[in-house]
């Protein structure tokens, strides 16, 4: 942006050069946007690319490590491109003859795309892919710690694009964001996704554009009686551990049931968890949340050993998260909170249903809407979380960082946007994917008719009132 130009003059500029690309998408086949799909994804996930980008997002955001960097290129970008390699996104993608229904897909526009420093590497390419599939531009507003990565996998897809004939200018990376950019950029786009804080998404559906957020997150598991308790165990510390919880799905806390409280938290401690004192968990609270509430943002996603000697707390070697015993929830107990640090909260109760109401008031304090999970067996507690909580993803006997945007393991829709419906204050309670990049004709043909009689609709029990 030029000295003499404003943040509005700045993004309508932009805008306009992603329309004029867009103007053109709109043209391809689907045969066309399922080649340039390809070309993106495969161009993201070449592992000389990955570890670029994997790199320079560990060097500039200084969150997490290199490892989880390039696993969730790996594995969630080629997971989002296996969901919709197959889709139909062009034209005429559903027929009814029994109701007289046609479908037609056709494109949002230009999306605006604001991303996080958490997720740099993979939230950016799986928008991307998911706006290129449906025919729209996309013009991204990186977090400016992580500018550098967002321009360089910006210009990787770019790059694609243009080998396969497509404009480079379906994909546009705001080199120099701001928070004045990116609320213009919310402003004047067509659709935008809005990956990040409370904050962010409030913008988001502020800007008077169409908008998709993501809510908070504050994972809970539950370890109920009959778990196998080794299992769990490992799953909760690979989901706690995974880039030392940058993101949203990490588990924040468990509950334990009493009868197995013991034995589940020596597994634990097996994995590589290390239990505070009481002397101990105060010091950490105090580091942690410097003003009672808010999160210590030098701490966030670093590793268990920098987070300790900031507390001033020695750990045993191979420590890989800390634990605290906690019984309060909401204000005054910020360890029930969403902690976005290799630290988990740990809870016990003595019946599921105890444990089921805990995790409704840990997510009525934060994370409504989100995710939990639970390690069990039986089908009724299943069915009573289900039933009970307010929740848009539950993951069952898996490490919810894992599994709840996406596994080879399950059914969910790859992705990391991920909305958390009325309950997290979004517009959808589903994984976002290629389909909400899209707009949908409805073209009805007429069908006989076909009315019911009252006894039909209503039943003889309801007329006879």
């Amino acid at each position: 942006m030029s000295t003499n130009q404003s943040a509005a003059e700045y993004v309508a500029a932009l805008i306009r050069r992603a329309r004029e690309a867009q103007e053109v998408a709109d043209t391809f086949t689907q045969e066309k946007v399922d080649k340039l799909t390809a070309a993106m994804t495969w161009a993201a996930v070449k592992p000389e690319n990955s570890d670029k980008i994997s790199k320079l997002a560990v060097e500039e955001s200084a969150l997490g490590y290199y490892d989880a960097k390039y696993i969730k290129l790996q594995k969630k970008v080629r997971g989002a491109y296996r969901d919709m390699k197959h889709a139909k996104t062009v034209g005429v993608i559903e027929i009814d003859k029994e109701k007289g229904l046609m479908k037609l897909a056709k494109p949002v526009g230009v999306v605006g795309a604001v991303v996080p420093c958490t997720n740099p590497e993979a939230t950016p390419v799986i928008n991307a892919l998911q706006a290129v599939k449906s025919r729209n531009a996309i013009v991204f507003s990186p977090h400016p710690r992580t500018k550098k990565t967002n321009y360089l996998l910006c210009e990787i897809m770019r790059d694609a694009l243009k080998r396969h004939g497509a404009p480079e200018d379906l994909i546009i990376s705001i080199e120099e964001p701001t928070i004045e950019i990116s609320q213009e950029l919310m402003k004047q786009c067509d659709l935008v996704i809005a990956t990040g804080g409370s904050g962010l998404v409030k913008s988001a559906y502020s800007s008077g554009t169409p908008a998709y957020g993501v809510g908070a997150g504050n994972a809970v598991s539950i370890v109920d009686e009959d778990a196998d308790i080794p299992d769990a165990a490992r799953k909760i510390m690979l989901g706690k551990t995974f880039d030392y919880s940058t993101s949203c799905s990490s588990e924040n806390s468990v509950i334990i049931l009493s009868s197995i409280y013991d034995k589940t938290m020596a597994a634990l401690k097996a994995e590589g968890g290390y239990l505070c004192g009481a002397e101990e968990k105060e010091k950490l609270q105090k580091t942690m949340f410097p003003d009672g509430q808010h999160l210590n943002t030098k701490l966030t996603a670093q590793a268990p050993g920098v987070i300790a000697a900031a507390a001033g707390i020695e750990l045993p070697e191979n420590t890989k998260f800390l634990m605290v015993e906690e019984t309060g929830i909401g204000q005054g107990y910020p360890f029930s909170d969403e902690k976005l640090s290799v630290i988990l909260a740990v809870y016990r109760k003595d019946t599921f249903s105890e444990a089921v109401d805990a995790v409704n008031q840990i997510h009525e304090f934060k994370g409504k809407g989100h995710s939990c999970g639970v390690h069990t067996f039986n089908e009724e507690h299943i069915l009573e979380l289900a039933k009970k909580t307010f929740t848009s993803r539950i993951m069952i006997r898996q490490a919810i960082c894992f599994g709840n945007s996406g596994d080879w393991t399950n059914g969910m829709p790859f992705t990391l946007s991920l909305g958390c419906g009325t309950w997290g204050g979004n517009m959808a309670s589903e994984n976002i994917t290629h389909k909400h990049f899209m707009n949908t004709t409805w073209v009805s043909s007429p069908i006989p008719e076909c009315i019911p009689d009252d006894k039909e609709l209503f039943g003889e029990e309801i007329m006879a009132e």
